[in-house]
């Protein structure tokens, strides 16, 4: 069995936090032996801090998401700092910027100092750094370029950049994260992307409870009791394992992923046949 480092979820998601012990298990069953769960604002910072002290698997990471830079405290960057120092095996993360439809709601001078900040102490700590960036690769470029290489590492998130924009980010010390999402591109764009990203820099991801992939629901991990699932879905005549020895009432004849809301929770045991050797052989690379 192939052995895998999910290397961005969230796990503290109230969507899931109370399956979280399920989700781990199952996942650690499918394989994947470590997860590295990243908090998004001070609100989950101790959720992170907590799981990352039940369970040796979870690699706790601290951040502030760009979307939640309105809400910050006075004192969220000493309380980051703290977090940090306290955790010698935390990663800074989830931080970024975005200038998507969600990013346009947050001030972008906002993001870029909250960014710079965390990602400077991130170089301090000498700690990896989990970056969002979405249609904001340019700035994200420009301010890597200003504080200098991250020897520790500079994880981008869910990549979906140029292939041109890989080199750069490479040369400052970047890795490539990929979850389901990459499975949204256009085969020849993201063979051309792959193709530019050093193998060693390839990091997979699953982004649960998000980033649910785009494969045959019968080779998928499902969240239990999932409530997205409207209840036409359910109970048609047949039941879809949910791999964990439970089921969840899905029908035998629903198999096309795009049936499904979108909103349908992601299980972090998925990162082992959707963003992995799945999609990598669809497009020739495996």
């Amino acid at each position: 069995m192939m052995k895998l480092f999910d290397a961005h979820c969230h796990l503290q998601d109230p969507r899931i936090l109370s399956r979280a012990p399920q989700l781990i298990a199952t996942a650690l069953d499918a394989g994947v032996v470590r997860f590295a769960v990243n908090g998004v604002s001070e609100k989950d910072w101790h959720l992170v801090k907590q799981m990352g002290e039940k369970y040796t698997s979870v690699i706790p990471c601290f951040g502030l998401h760009p979307w939640y830079v309105a809400e910050r405290t006075p004192n969220w960057f000493d309380t980051l700092k703290e977090c940090l120092e306290s955790t010698p095996s935390a990663a800074v993360g989830e931080i970024g910027l975005d200038k998507g439809s969600r990013g346009r709601e947050i001030d972008f001078s906002d993001q870029i100092d909250v960014f710079r900040q965390q990602l400077e102490l991130a170089r301090e700590l000498k700690k990896p750094a989990s970056v969002h960036c979405v249609r904001a690769f340019g700035d994200l470029l420009q301010i890597m370029k200003s504080i200098g290489s991250f020897p520790a590492g500079v994880i981008l998130h869910s990549y979906l950049g140029s292939a041109e924009m890989v080199p750069e980010f490479a040369k400052l010390g970047a890795y490539f994260s990929f979850s389901g999402y990459l499975m949204s591109l256009e085969a020849r764009k993201a063979k051309k992307m792959l193709r530019a990203v050093p193998s060693e820099r390839i990091l997979l991801e699953s982004d649960a409870p998000d980033a649910f992939p785009k494969s045959e629901l019968d080779s998928l991990f499902m969240v239990d009791g999932d409530p997205s699932i409207p209840e036409e879905l359910q109970g048609q005549g047949g039941k879809l394992s949910s791999n964990d020895g439970s089921s969840s009432n899905f029908s035998y004849a629903v198999r096309d992923v795009s049936t499904l809301p979108k909103d349908t929770l992601n299980h972090p045991a998925n990162i082992q046949n959707s963003c992995g050797t799945t999609y990598f052989g669809r497009v020739g690379l495996v």
